[in-house]
């Protein structure tokens, strides 16, 4: 074995003149050494994306909410629900009314998704940390207030400070046909500030005080949703399971990945589309190991016959081959996740490759990136993969055809 690897090192980094099969070896180093920098470099690239979407849904979603799983309501003074709330863990709660409702301001409108909440909303989430105009007032002596996404700001043409206000509709319940012409809740309200998270939410959203909330859409006492904040360190899983168990079917309780299910399934999807795809990049690039091992064996029949004279076997010739191989996998392994650490550190300190933002539309100017230990691994154990097969090949192929070695 050591025979094996010694003279396998010696065919790749010899001290004599390179020849064109040394120089493909090298070729092939370089081939692998980029692949696997392409592969971490957009893996973390991918990794920055994910991190960057969760913080932003986590600025508006809450650790855990809890709905009606029958009906659209339900009682906040449910004795369950009392006891979720006093559960070990829980470090805040809000009370939410959310419903749809139209909005109009002079010639515009927009239906827009109304969610009343109370004075712990802001605890509960980092909503207020995504301002990116005015300020987050619900409620100012006495007065009440809306909070626009940047979206439906837009589409209504409202800022903070304008002098006409929103007039929002929605249907009253329990309407009776002789009554159409009193078909609708009208109520007026300012916008206090504007937020932006993420176009979904942002083209959708508007924050009102829950009392607002409770007279427009008729709902006195109920609420649609309890939203809960849970203290820093607290088991996520264990305290889900827990309320389940109290609350048995009457609800639904979902964590932040359940409420945006599909949506960090479609990422991670994506991911690993890419992962596959920029691995068979890496295995058509490895085909150079192939080359210029099947070569090597040829060029090397001298040396081969030499080593048999002395009494190396069939498994120890074999050996040798299988070990450059190798030795090109391993250090272009290497070498590539080298680079790719040093790119990725470059674009976070640095970010040279910016966002093709016009006008600064993006939260961001440059691509984000995050590394992380488990990329690395599976990248160099995939490139050991790739590596054995394309020196398996020729090693166990190539030799009995040239070499007739039985």
């Amino acid at each position: 074995m050591k025979l094996s690897f010694y003279i396998a090192k010696r065919y790749l980094i010899s001290k004599k003149t390179q020849n064109v099969i040394n120089i493909i070896s090298w070729v092939s180093v370089i081939g692998v050494a980029i692949g696997t920098m392409a592969l971490i470099t957009i893996l973390s690239v991918f990794n920055g994306f994910d991190n960057l979407i969760r913080s932003m849904f986590n600025s508006f979603d809450p650790d855990i909410k809890i709905e009606a799983a029958h009906g659209k309501t339900f009682s906040p003074d449910h004795e369950n629900i009392k006891k979720i709330i006093r559960q070990n863990g829980v470090a805040y709660y809000a009370e939410v009314i959310e419903d749809n409702a139209l909005i109009r301001h002079k010639d515009r409108q927009h239906v827009a998704r109304i969610k009343g909440v109370n004075e712990h909303f802001t605890k509960v989430c980092g909503i207020d940390s995504m301002m990116v105009r005015g300020k987050f007032i619900l409620q100012d002596k006495g007065g009440n207030y809306a909070v626009l996404g940047s979206g439906v700001a837009y589409y209504l043409a409202a800022t903070p400070g304008i002098t006409d206000p929103l007039n929002i509709y929605a249907p009253r319940r329990n309407l009776s046909a002789s009554d159409m012409e009193n078909a609708f809740n009208i109520l007026p309200i300012y916008p206090s500030g504007i937020f932006s998270i993420q176009q979904e939410f942002d083209s959708k959203y508007v924050i009102v005080p829950l009392s607002f909330a409770r007279e427009l859409f008729d709902y006195p006492t109920n609420i649609t949703s309890l939203e809960i904040k849970l203290q820093k360190g607290a088991d996520i899983d264990k305290i889900q399971q827990n309320m389940k168990l109290i609350l048995g079917n009457e609800f639904t309780i979902k964590n932040r990945f359940q409420q945006n299910e599909l949506l960090f399934k479609v990422m991670n999807s994506e991911k690993l589309a890419i992962y596959i795809i920029l691995s068979f990049i890496l295995f058509i690039a490895s085909f150079n190991i192939l080359g210029s091992l099947t070569m090597l064996i040829i060029d090397k029949k001298q040396d081969i016959g030499i080593l048999q004279s002395l009494g190396a076997n069939k498994h120890t010739i074999r050996n040798i081959f299988l070990f450059e191989g190798w030795a090109i996998s391993i250090l272009g392994a290497l070498v590539g996740m080298a680079l790719g650490f040093i790119i990725c550190m470059l674009q976070q300190k640095y970010g040279f490759v910016k966002l093709n933002s016009n006008g600064g539309s993006f939260i961001i100017d440059a691509y984000p990136v995050k590394m992380q230990l488990l990329d690395f691994i599976i990248v160099f154990f995939t490139v050991l993969l790739i590596g054995f097969f394309a020196a398996w090949y020729p090693v166990k192929f190539m030799t009995k055809k040239y070499l007739s070695l039985r």
